[in-house]
């Protein structure tokens, strides 16, 4: 069992890295401009370290449930890892909707017109 939980942290903090570099690279290529550079390397690295800090915390929440399954410990590892990549994949989708809507421009609506 512990080496099935030492593939289980191996591969989900894995993803973790592999996809907060993403979110990383993805920042630095929508801050080519070097008007908004600055808030663009912000906004990717707060998004990236917050997506880092509750993945790497829901991998840990999902393997700790790991021993519940003892009696069937690849059935167990194969259950944690597909739902580490639904949850991150989640949060990931969820963390690029978060780095568009803080990168996109302020859209000011009309004032009304009082005459």
């Amino acid at each position: 069992m512990l080496l099935l939980g030492f593939f289980y942290i191996t591969f989900a903090l894995g993803a973790v890295i592999a996809l907060t570099l993403m979110i990383l690279r993805i920042g630095a290529l929508v801050g080519d401009c070097p008007v908004s550079q600055a808030r663009t390397r912000a906004v990717s690295i707060t998004v990236a370290t917050g997506f880092a800090a509750f993945g790497a915390g829901g991998v840990i929440m999902i393997g700790a449930v790991l021993p519940v399954l003892e009696d069937a410990p690849f059935a167990a590892l194969m259950l944690a890892l597909g739902f580490a990549a639904l949850c991150l994949g989640l949060g990931f989708t969820h963390a690029m909707g978060t780095l568009r809507a803080a990168l996109l421009p302020a859209q000011h609506e009309p004032e009304p017109d009082m005459g």
